[in-house]
């Protein structure tokens, strides 16, 4: 090993760095830095503080917790579409400010889950941006069935998945899903600001063992962030340790830190478990003020 590659190869994090840092699919801003680089980031913002979230649990690295659950619609004609919530106008510090909550399947599902590494920053997370909710295929994908038969900036369709219980890609087991890379509430915003997501279709199988691994209020946000009838998950994909892009079955060397079959991000080896939600807590970021 030269003495300019300090991580061992199997990692991935050379070819991480140097392949993926910087492109559409990152955000600039780091989780220890995104106030100091964001000035319009502070306690004069909308929302931030304690938010309690379901995400898919950190089993593994130095992530402190887990990355934040998206619901899964499916529209009438069989395309995908991650749930937004509800956008209303609420009275804060004596002034009207717009914020998006709902509750569902006994959460408190907010825009706030997804304040933090910066995206609290991006223009997707606004209640009130002009977006719509279908997730759509990313440009940069870690795997080759999308590169080969999926168009970028397209919608997904279900029918995409239709061998999503034999799927392989010749790492970890077979039949644990098949996922895909997208994007979600980010079009005609700057790369930088692009809200990338990670969506699975697991085995039925698969799916029903989660949801008996959990009870009362994980299972009724099961049920209600999960399409009536089919298995599809999703999350954002933002490394909660240091704001990286981590990869399901996305890479080979994950199987030398036992996570062939989770979400693996190989800057610095935290490890995910997609089957297994839970609930976690962290300090949010505000939001901007609104201009």
């Amino acid at each position: 090993m030269s003495t300019d590659d300090k991580y061992p190869e199997e990692s991935g994090r050379r070819r991480f760095v140097k392949g993926v840092v910087g492109s559409a699919t990152l955000s600039t801003v780091g989780a220890t830095s995104a106030g100091a680089i964001n000035p319009m980031t502070s306690t004069s913002g909308v929302g931030g503080g304690f938010t309690t979230f379901v995400g898919i649990e950190n089993t593994d690295g130095p992530a402190p917790r887990g990355m934040p659950m998206i619901p899964v619609e499916i529209d009438e004609d069989d395309f995908l579409k991650g749930t937004w919530p509800d956008v209303k106008e609420v009275q804060e510090g004596g002034r009207t400010v717009t914020i998006a909550e709902q509750q569902l399947g006994g959460q408190t599902y907010s825009s706030e889950w997804f304040q933090y590494c910066g995206v609290e920053t991006y223009a997707g997370v606004r209640p009130e941006a002009d977006q719509d909710t279908y997730f759509r295929y990313a440009s940069d994908p870690f795997y080759e069935w999308q590169s080969n038969e999926a168009e970028a900036g397209e919608k997904v369709p279900v029918s995409d998945f239709a061998d999503y219980a034999t799927w392989s890609n010749d790492i970890g087991e077979r039949a644990n899903g098949k996922p895909a890379v997208v994007t979600w509430r980010s079009q005609d915003v700057p790369d930088e600001q692009t809200m990338v997501v990670q969506i699975l279709r697991m085995p039925e199988g698969r799916y029903q063992e989660m949801r008996d691994r959990v009870s009362g209020a994980m299972r009724d946000w099961l049920d209600a962030a999960t399409p009536e009838d089919d298995t599809f998950i999703a999350w954002l994909n933002k490394c909660t340790h240091f704001c990286c892009v981590p990869q399901f079955k996305g890479l080979a060397g994950s199987a030398n830190f036992g996570a062939e079959n989770q979400v693996y991000c190989q800057c610095h080896q935290s490890v995910y478990d997609p089957y297994s939600p839970t609930e976690t807590s962290f300090t949010a970021f505000p939001r901007p003020l609104e201009e």
